[in-house]
C-alpha cells in the first residue's frame, strides 16, 4: 500500500473510532440509567431498612463524604489492595511467563496451581490469621491470594500461545533469546497481560472487603458491619456502589491504556 493510500484510510480509522467510542459510552450510560430505574422500581417495594432507593443511598454517600469518614476508611483500604496486587503481580507475571515458555516449568507447577485455584480463596482466611494474623499482613496476604493464581493462569495462557511463527521470524533474522522475548513474546502477550491485570484488578477490589469483614473490622468493613447493626441498607449499598465504581473505572482505565499501547490490534 503506498504512502497516499495509507494516509487516506487515516481519517476513516479516526472517524471509525470515534464513533465506535461514543456508541460505547452510549450504551454504558444506558446500562446504568436502566440499572437505576429497576433499582427504583424494586426499591420502592420494601421499606428502607431492606432495601434503600438510588436516592437514598446518593444521600447517605455525600453525607459519609462529607463527614470524611469515607474518604479516610477507602484511602486506608486502598492501601493494603495496592501492596497485595504489586505483589500478586511480581509473582504472577514472572512464574506466568516461565509456565507458558518452558515445558518442564508448566509441567511442574500447573497442578499445583490448579489445586490451588480451585479452592475458594475465602477459605484460606483462617490459615491466614494463623500465619498473619488479623491485621494489615493478614489482608495484603488475602489480597495476593485472590488476586496471583487468576493471573498466572491467564499470562501462562497468553505466553503458550504466542505465533510460532513470529518467533521462527525472529530467529530467521539473527535475533538472541533476550531479542526474542522482548521484540516478540512480550508485545504478543500484552493483550493477556492486560486481561491478567484487569481480573486482578477486579479480584483484588474484592479481597479488599473480604479481608476487612473476615478478619479485624476495620476502614470499608467496620462501617459496613455498624452500619448492618443500625439497619442502614443505604450507608451498605452506599459503600458496595463504591467498591462497584472502583471496579469499573480501573477496568475502563487499563482498557484506555491497552489501546493506547497495543496500536496493532485490530479495533472492533
Amino acid at each position: 500500500m503506498t504512502s497516499e493510500a495509507v494516509a487516506a484510510t487515516r481519517p476513516v480509522k479516526a472517524a471509525r473510532l470515534r464513533y465506535g467510542g461514543r456508541s460505547e459510552t452510549l450504551l454504558m450510560l444506558v446500562s446504568i440509567v436502566a440499572g437505576l430505574v429497576v433499582w427504583q422500581l424494586v426499591a420502592q417495594r420494601y421499606s428502607s431498612f431492606v432495601l434503600a432507593s438510588p436516592a437514598a443511598v446518593a444521600v447517605r454517600l455525600g453525607e459519609m463524604v462529607v463527614s470524611g469518614e469515607l474518604p479516610a476508611a477507602f484511602a486506608a483500604a486502598l492501601q493494603h489492595m495496592v501492596i497485595g496486587f504489586v505483589i500478586a503481580c511480581g509473582i504472577a507475571f514472572p512464574l506466568g511467563f516461565l509456565m507458558g515458555r518452558i515445558r518442564f516449568v508448566h509441567d511442574l507447577l500447573d497442578p499445583i496451581v490448579n489445586l490451588i485455584y480451585a479452592v475458594p480463596s475465602v477459605a484460606w482466611a483462617p490459615f491466614i490469621m494463623i500465619w498473619f494474623g488479623l491485621y494489615l499482613e493478614a489482608r495484603i496476604a488475602l489480597v495476593v491470594m485472590m488476586c496471583m493464581f487468576d493471573m498466572i493462569i491467564v499470562i501462562s495462557s497468553g505466553a503458550r500461545n504466542v505465533d510460532r511463527k513470529l518467533i521462527n521470524v525472529g530467529r530467521s533474522f539473527g535475533a538472541s533469546g533476550w531479542q526474542r522475548t522482548k521484540y516478540v513474546m512480550l508485545p504478543e502477550s500484552l493483550p493477556f497481560t492486560f486481561t491478567a491485570l484487569r481480573i486482578g484488578l477486579v479480584r483484588a477490589v474484592n479481597a479488599m472487603i473480604t479481608a476487612e469483614l473476615f478478619l479485624a473490622a476495620v476502614n470499608l468493613g467496620r462501617l459496613m458491619k455498624q452500619a448492618s447493626v443500625r439497619f442502614d441498607s443505604a450507608a451498605v449499598l452506599g459503600i458496595l456502589v463504591v467498591l462497584s465504581l472502583t471496579g469499573l473505572l480501573l477496568q475502563e482505565l487499563l482498557l484506555i491504556i491497552e489501546r493506547r499501547i497495543c496500536i496493532w490490534r485490530p479495533n472492533k
